[in-house]
């Protein structure tokens, strides 16, 4: 269970920070990515591992709070606002807040290194979102707002770049808890992503539902 102070503090503070991010990575995606750390947490736990829930929650909550710099050092920058956050003393050691602070730095799918704890290791299992659908919508959505000048075909063409490069086989993808749903999902995906008439097809539904005059 989250200690409720901590729990008020976050989402007054830090969670309304994801409604300024891009599509991608708003507030329903911390939404997801706190529940799955949560999730592997207890699981863990019940295994006897003695893991605190209140970390796993932090990190998962101020993981990509450093997009506010953008994406590409988002990581190092949303491990300096844990370890600048001096409220999270009134509930964490110095030495928990740099664990966090570690952990959310470990958590980018693209490092060149392996998460330095467990709980690195979970933020950025739960940071995967490996839902096909979802994952494509979120790439389109990346591509929309980061590449606007981009028509149909150019979408298309990054879209799969994207895919292949990072949960294709041999993508820099990583998973670290084999048992977990995501390898499944994973599986999954790469069956799409290896049939390019479904995979347009999948597409081509999405960036239609994007790109039209509600969602504009």
């Amino acid at each position: 269970m989250i200690t409720p102070e901590l729990q008020q503090y976050v989402e007054r503070e830090i969670l309304p920070r994801y409604d300024h991010h891009d599509a991608a990575h708003r507030r329903d995606h911390v939404d997801t990515v706190i529940s799955q750390s949560l999730a592997i947490v207890r699981q863990l736990n019940q295994q006897g591992a003695g893991l605190s829930e209140d970390m796993a929650y932090v990190i998962a909550a101020y993981h990509d709070t450093g997009l506010c710099e953008g994406r590409e050092h988002h990581h190092e920058v949303s491990a300096r606002i844990i370890r600048a956050d001096r409220e999270l003393r009134r509930w964490f050691s110095e030495e928990q807040v740099a664990m966090m602070a570690d952990a959310a730095e470990d958590h980018r799918a693209s490092a060149k290194h392996a998460p330095r704890t467990i709980y690195g290791r979970i933020v950025a299992e739960a940071d995967r979102v490996i839902v096909p659908e979802t994952i494509i919508r979120r790439t389109i959505q990346y591509g929309l707002e980061h590449y606007p000048a981009l028509d149909v075909e150019g979408h298309y063409a990054r879209t799969v770049e994207h895919l292949r490069e990072k949960y294709g086989e041999g993508g820099y993808l990583r998973l670290w808890f084999p048992e977990s749903p995501n390898a499944a999902r994973l599986a999954e995906l790469r069956r799409i992503i290896a049939a390019p008439t479904r995979l347009r097809a999948l597409f081509d539904t999405l960036f239609t539902a994007l790109t039209s005059e509600d969602n504009i």
